[in-house]
């Protein structure tokens, strides 16, 4: 049997000789595409002053609320509830707010630790947190 190869002779029975391109060309790409998610980003960036691409990290401010319903602002002691909206109020009005971590006692009343967060509401505190969950799964 006469068969047109791809050189356009007629050879009997002529085998294709030439190498399938498509499964290496694939594994190379694979290849290429995993080096490049491989690559570590880099951030090329100029500061200038307080303008930059990335944003301050906020500071973190541990209210602890006793179990006499007591307070401290990381770990100072606070006299009354008014000393402790005004220190919320200096802080929540800084252009970076802080983040405020309310840790109440486990044998503190509800009342005490609801005081400081409506508090925190009223004052325009954004970032709030509880910390300490834990001690009350029992």
């Amino acid at each position: 049997m006469l068969r047109n190869d791809a050189r356009g002779t007629d050879e009997p029975d002529a085998l294709f000789t030439e190498i399938n391109m498509s499964p290496m060309v694939d594994v190379l790409l694979a290849i290429v595409v995993m080096f490049l998610f491989s690559i570590p980003v880099q951030y090329h960036e100029i500061r200038y002053g307080e303008h930059s691409c990335f944003p301050l990290p906020a500071p973190v401010i541990d209210i602890d609320i006793d179990f006499d319903g007591s307070l401290l602002w990381n770990g100072d002691p606070v006299a009354s509830q008014s000393a402790l909206e005004a220190k919320m109020a200096e802080a929540a009005s800084e252009r970076v707010q802080p983040e405020f971590f309310i840790r109440p006692n486990a044998f503190v009343e509800y009342k005490a630790v609801a005081a400081v967060m409506a508090s925190a509401q009223r004052l325009g505190v954004t970032k709030i947190g509880m910390v300490g969950n834990e001690q009350f799964l029992r």
